[in-house]
């Protein structure tokens, strides 16, 4: 007995070493793999409220802001994927500026920096819907300003913007709603696989990715998708007063559209840069001076206004030290997007 348990001791002992092993090598064999840099060891503050940081400095006496909030990636109702620890949830994220400049009575006016294909029907609402409410609580005016991205849901929150800007650059539209749906059971057949369901009604398991979708269960998830995109049209047709419904309706097919494509189409109001979109809001909030200023979480490096870098709008990440996928499920279960997909098209 003596003896078994010396070995489970040793065998536990073994383990302790071999991860204690694996992280050394992980923090000191990093920096190899890494560009030349230091590393900092800090302790977290326990109050996370955000921080305001001037990124550009107008004429010194003014106490006038201009906020700059950005809207980065995939818009869902999550937490945003990260290594070590919960990301941020965007949605959340998002309004929590909002409010910051709401309560500040310097920060005049606010550019929302758009860098994102879309996502959730929910969470793209849910932006549109604070944004008409912050504007209608604090009468400041937004800009939205797109970078690489403006497309789908990204474009739908636009629409609550006063004005729109794009970079020359930017690839925007995107307007409608897609649904992706999964069908495996064709794999699973010749893998001699059968999967079965017990419901409590016909329309219960719908959009299983385990069976083909019936022609009613397709015509029912039609009718929802028809309702989601009767709603963005809405969204467009508010915001874009120089156009018509019909002509929000020739415009919304679901193709994305060049900035210049766009400015012609009357889908935005003007090419521009970031410095353009402040220059825009500064002059819609009725002041010629203003700091320009970021929000960010304690120990959040933001040395100037383009520290904020554009999240990447592809749907997953690779982290290269470790090579793990973070990749969503959003196409393997069912759910209702305005979202750019770029993969179905074969991009």
């Amino acid at each position: 007995m003596k003896n078994s348990c010396k070995v489970h001791m040793a065998q536990t002992a073994g383990s302790m070493r071999a991860t204690f092993v694996l992280l050394a090598a992980i923090v000191f064999c990093a920096p190899a793999c890494m560009p030349s840099g230091s590393f900092k060891i800090t302790t977290i503050p326990e109050n996370q409220t955000l921080r305001e940081r001037v990124v550009i400095k107008d004429k010194f006496w003014t106490s006038n802001r201009v906020a700059i909030i950005d809207i980065q990636g995939l818009l869902m109702n999550a937490h945003a994927n990260s290594l070590f620890s919960e990301g941020e949830h965007v949605v959340s994220f998002t309004v929590e500026k909002l409010q910051k400049a709401a309560d500040d009575r310097r920060v005049k006016a606010v550019v929302l920096r758009v860098n994102s294909p879309g996502g959730t029907v929910t969470a793209s609402d849910t932006l549109y819907e604070e944004i008409l409410a912050f504007k209608q609580k604090t009468k400041k005016p937004v800009v939205a300003y797109f970078q690489d991205v403006a497309a789908s849901g990204g474009y739908y929150l636009s629409c609550a913007a006063d004005e729109i800007i794009a970079q020359r650059s930017t690839v925007t539209g995107s307007i409608g709603v897609i649904m992706q749906m999964v069908d495996v059971s064709g794999g699973l057949s010749k893998l001699g696989i059968t999967t079965d369901a017990i419901t409590s009604g016909e329309y219960k398991d719908a959009g299983s990715p385990f069976r083909h979708m019936t022609v009613e269960e397709r015509e029912l998830f039609q009718t929802m998708v028809n309702g989601f995109y009767a709603q963005f049209v809405d969204a467009v047709d508010t915001g874009r007063p120089n156009l018509s419904r019909e002509e929000v309706v020739k415009l919304a097919d679901g193709r994305v559209y060049l900035a210049q494509q766009a400015l012609d189409a009357g889908l935005i109001d003007r090419i521009g840069t970031l410095h353009d979109a402040i220059d825009v809001a500064k002059r819609r909030a009725g002041i010629e001076d203003a700091h320009v200023v970021l929000y960010h979480r304690p120990l959040t490096w933001a040395p100037n206004v383009y520290a904020q870098s554009p999240a990447p709008p592809a749907a997953g990440a690779t982290i290269n030290l470790l090579n793990i996928n973070t990749s969503s499920d959003w196409t393997v279960r069912p759910r209702f997007l305005y979202i750019w997909d770029c993969q179905s098209q074969g991009i």
